[in-house]
């Protein structure tokens, strides 16, 4: 059963880890998929962070949007997947650092991560990318 817009923009605000897909940039390669944090708020645009001279930020850059999916399997196998274009780049902050780890991270290991990945990580951006076309569905209990 598909999703009402209030139950997957619900489930999109959730800290699930995303399956972000975008078209490759080169000739005869499938779509870059790969896993990663994202930002949402109901209603709102998503962002993601990543280095700027990564793959995945030149392939969305070439393409000018992506998708991401995220699913659960209990207590029922629900999915939310949503497409869109970028609607911004921009330098990432430290602060929208933070707000990413603490999304994801027990609230001890949020500094520590922070600082070794502003540190090591390189140069990040991030990409806002505007909720267009959305596929939902709740396919009940396992």
């Amino acid at each position: 059963m598909a999703l009402t817009r209030t139950e997957r923009e619900q489930f999109l605000a959730e800290p699930h880890i995303a399956a972000l897909a975008v078209d490759a940039a080169e000739e005869g390669r499938a779509p870059l998929t790969v896993p990663i944090w994202y930002q949402y708020l109901p209603g709102g645009d998503l962002w993601i962070m990543t280095g700027r001279d990564s793959r995945k930020g030149k392939d969305i850059a070439e393409a000018g949007r992506f998708s991401i999916m995220v699913d659960r399997v209990a207590p029922t196998i629900r999915y939310v997947s949503v497409e869109g274009p970028v609607v911004a780049t921009l330098p990432a902050t430290r602060e929208q650092l933070v707000e990413l780890a603490s999304r994801y991270l027990p609230a001890d290991k949020v500094e520590g991560y922070v600082g070794f990945a502003w540190k090591e990580h390189g140069e990040q951006v991030v990409i806002h990318l505007r909720p267009q076309r959305w596929l939902s569905s709740d396919l009940g209990e396992v």
